[in-house]
């Protein structure tokens, strides 16, 4: 993250009016997520270390409402609803653009603190990512335009003469912006590509089992919060099909899988945590600049490429920032 552009931005910003509290006088803040606290402990874990380095412990000086999708996104409108009707004093919006767009369009008013994988601009959710203005910031890793990246790192690893499957979400609003980068980038490489289309745990161990009928090379994991919660799944399946597949979640290759490409997501989550306490302290969420990451990591397993019988081109090996043998 560019940290000392946040430093600098610390100083001299006017105050947020008066925030919401709980009888006891406890500040509390309303937590929104896709996905399920079990699948996003580390990520939580890095919110909480936010909110503690701005001074904030839940239980203690703040109380965190949690709110968690479970994987269904109809849901997330009313679990929006909910914690504007208990108007909290800072929604943490986190686990995809959906949930920011959602708690968006909940209210205008409350301080809003999101996490984003595309460009937050493009999305409707900031008019700059430096001066962010109206009453939403966050942290950005661009997790969504990393398709034609990813796909290039495993056009070096797979033969050039098998296609690659992609996964995609059709159901997330970046989507048709992921397909149409990624469909780019195997024109520029030559390569063919087939698009599958998951959004739901079902859906996904559906897609697995008609791979036996045509069986694609190597398997591109596109930058949905969905995928990634599903690391542990995902990574079982393509070592049970013996598929090489990259994400953007570090994860992955923890889990077994063979590569990633990405930011740090425990990063965004932590600047989360840290807006969110900044903005009890009275700072403005307009004022406080969109946080962007700017450092990137490949990941290999090195067992998992063994296991597969796949030799990591030299080049690839050379520009990996971390191989787990």
């Amino acid at each position: 993250m560019r940290r000392r552009e946040f430093i600098g931005v610390i100083g001299g910003m006017a105050a947020w009016p008066a925030l919401a509290r709980a009888q006891s006088g406890t500040p509390v803040v309303g937590f929104l997520h896709t996905a399920s606290a079990a699948r996003f402990r580390p990520q939580l874990d890095a919110f909480h270390q936010g909110l503690k380095s701005a001074g904030y412990v839940d239980g203690q000086n703040v109380a965190v409402e949690y709110r968690w999708a479970d994987g269904q996104l109809n849901r997330l409108p009313e679990l929006a609803a909910d914690l504007v009707r208990r108007n909290v004093a800072v929604i943490a919006s986190t686990g995809g653009n959906i949930t920011a767009l959602v708690a968006k369009a909940a209210t205008a008013t409350i301080p809003i603190v999101f996490t984003s994988g595309a460009d937050p601009v493009k999305l409707g959710l900031v008019t700059s990512l430096n001066r962010p203005g109206g009453n939403l910031t966050g942290a950005s890793f661009f997790a969504a335009t990393l398709g034609s990246k990813t796909l290039g790192l495993l056009h070096e690893v797979v033969p050039k003469g098998v296609f690659i499957a992609v996964l995609i979400n059709p159901k997330s609003p970046e989507a048709e912006h992921q397909l149409a980068d990624i469909e780019k980038a195997a024109r520029e490489l030559g390569r063919e590509i087939q698009i599958l289309n998951a959004s739901t745990v079902e859906e996904i161990d559906r897609v697995f089992a008609a791979m036996t009928e045509r069986r694609p090379g190597g398997l591109l994991l596109s930058g949905d919060p969905f995928y990634v919660g599903r690391t542990d799944q995902l990574a079982a399946l393509v070592t049970r099909h013996r598929l090489p597949a990259i994400s953007v979640a570090r994860g992955f290759p923890e889990a077994g899988g063979l590569m990633s490409y990405g930011a740090s997501i425990n990063d965004a989550y932590r600047q989360v945590g840290v807006y969110t306490g900044l903005i009890l302290k009275g700072e403005k969420p307009g004022d406080l600049p969109v946080m962007q990451s700017t450092r990137f990591e490949l990941v290999l397993n090195i067992k998992a490429a063994q296991t597969l019988g796949i030799t990591i081109p030299p080049g690839v090996l050379a520009i990996a920032d971390e191989v787990i043998e």
